[in-house]
């Protein structure tokens, strides 16, 4: 069974259209917010593509219209399911901007689920937008994604979270956090929250997000450092094993 969907968001963003256009139609620019390694190809027609452990997204540039309209599209899967992005650029006299992200396409399966999913999981990800623009803007980040051991479910999964970083299971924004990884010391800020499935804490070079769903943390972080990425992802990945040894 398939069933068409669209959600419509609409967040404030203190930057000036140029600025956000570089956030969400450049493939750097979306690796210091969203999910994996992103590349564009800056013309209609052109390929954006997105690859993580064990995920590969290719789509279709709908619209190129800097720096007021960008969309693109993957091509449908075999359920007819397929997702387009839209993102809908307007300056404020203030200097900031109005950007509207319309996120539609048809869901395939258990789509229920995945509706549900998306609905809450968007606004997180411009929530990291919004992060980033506001506290990195214009610096390159390393995407980091790492995942932790299967836990029985998904309170579990959160309590094992929260507890690593020295916070209680009812965390809020702007509870300081505190971790070590690979021995060193890591102090932020906890700017986005939706338990027992999302944390986000800014740190001073980085972007700190841990996803959850069915028992099974992961990260989606961004590094605004020189690192290696793959040192990164073993190190994260070393660290969320021994929270759940």
């Amino acid at each position: 069974m398939s069933h068409e969907f669209r959600l419509t968001h609409d967040v404030d963003l203190q930057a000036t259209p140029e600025q956000v256009w570089e956030a969400i139609a450049t493939g750097p620019g979306v690796d210091a917010w969203f999910m994996g390694k992103n590349e564009i190809e800056p013309r209609e027609g052109g390929r954006a593509s997105m690859t993580m452990p064990g995920v590969n997204g290719d789509s279709t540039v709908t619209a190129w219209e800097p720096p007021h309209r960008f969309a693109y599209a993957s091509e449908p899967d075999e359920d007819g399911g397929f997702m387009a992005f839209e993102y809908l650029v307007e300056g404020r006299d203030n200097g900031g901007t109005v950007l509207r992200f319309v996120h539609s396409g048809v869901l395939a399966g258990d789509w229920e689920a995945e509706y549900d999913a998306l609905r809450k999981g968007n606004p997180l990800y411009l929530r990291t937008l919004a992060q980033y623009l506001e506290h990195f803007r214009g610096r390159t980040a390393v995407p980091v994604t790492a995942f932790a051991p299967q836990q029985p479910d998904q309170d579990l999964a959160w309590a094992g979270l929260t507890r690593a970083v020295g916070l209680s299971e009812q965390v809020g924004e702007g509870d300081k956090v505190h971790l070590t990884v690979a021995g060193q010391g890591v102090d932020g800020v906890v700017d986005t929250v939706l338990a027992p499935s999302f944390l986000g804490v800014r740190t001073d070079d980085a972007l700190l997000r841990f996803v959850g769903g069915d028992g099974v943390i992961m990260t989606g972080h961004h590094l605004f450092t020189e690192v290696d990425q793959a040192d990164a992802e073993r190190t994260w990945g070393e660290w969320l094993a021994s929270v759940y040894a």
